[in-house]
């Protein structure tokens, strides 16, 4: 019946004598009165409205993703500044000229083939015809060999364009100072281009050129020979020109 300890109301005949421990009756425990609250909201005392303190806020630096993920350092800033790239070395140009004399007028002529002229080379049959129409000997003289270029086949010797500009010009000033000269025909680009500093456009044009004076740009003769119909341009040009070699030769 789960009864720890029973007590008789009278004292029982020939019973032991009880514990005094178990006649002591534990004083019942004093109880808490329960605070009033009031029966409704409004009844209750206004008290005064307390904002929260705010605490400071304490920035702490969060290591990267990749530095977490993979353990490595923090990645110095690189410099981001652009790096100039060398520009390419300009091939040199690749040309062959024959320098010729026809009476008082300088011929610098590109060789189509690259090797000197033949007596029945078509090419060289269109220039005395060339020569003919200008009143001048159909017989050129041709003075010194042939310039080719690039000059040397090896070396670190510069031949770039300019390079090839200053030599032509150098070796057409060095022939003019050996005999008066009233004027030189450029024929062909190559002729035009590193003699005269021109273009195609300059084509039957007259062109002034320092230290060398008056100069005659005309196409060269394998295209004169490929294109007919450009020989008609190349003659109003010359008639324009003729008085300055005809008039040198009086």
């Amino acid at each position: 019946m789960q009864v720890v300890n029973w007590l008789p109301r009278t004292e029982l005949p020939f019973a032991a004598p009880s514990r005094p421990e178990l006649l002591d009756m534990p004083e019942p425990e004093p109880e808490i009165a329960a605070p009033a609250f009031p029966a409704t909201p409004a009844e209750a005392p206004e008290q005064p409205a307390t904002r929260p303190v705010e605490r400071p806020k304490i920035e702490v630096p969060r290591p990267s993703l990749v530095s977490t993920r993979t353990g490595a350092k923090p990645v110095e800033e690189v410099d981001e500044t652009p790096v100039v790239a060398k520009p390419a070395p300009v091939p040199p140009p690749r040309f062959a000229l024959q320098l010729l004399r026809a009476g008082r007028c300088l011929l610098l002529v590109e060789l189509p083939t690259g090797e000197a002229f033949q007596s029945r080379d078509p090419a060289y049959l269109l220039l005395k015809d060339m020569l003919r129409a200008a009143g001048l000997p159909d017989a050129p003289q041709i003075v010194g060999e042939p310039v080719r270029w690039p000059w040397l086949n090896r070396g670190t010797l510069d031949q770039g364009p300019e390079a090839a500009r200053d030599f032509v010009q150098g070796f057409l000033s060095v022939q003019m100072e050996a005999a008066p000269c009233a004027c030189v025909w450029l024929i062909g680009l190559p002729a035009v281009r590193f003699a005269g500093e021109a273009d195609a456009e300059a084509f039957n044009r007259e062109l002034q050129i320092e230290g060398l004076g008056s100069a005659w740009a005309v196409p060269g003769l394998e295209l004169l020979m490929e294109e007919p119909q450009r020989k008609a341009a190349v003659w109003q040009a010359m008639r324009r020109l003729m008085a300055r070699w005809k008039e040198s030769n009086e």
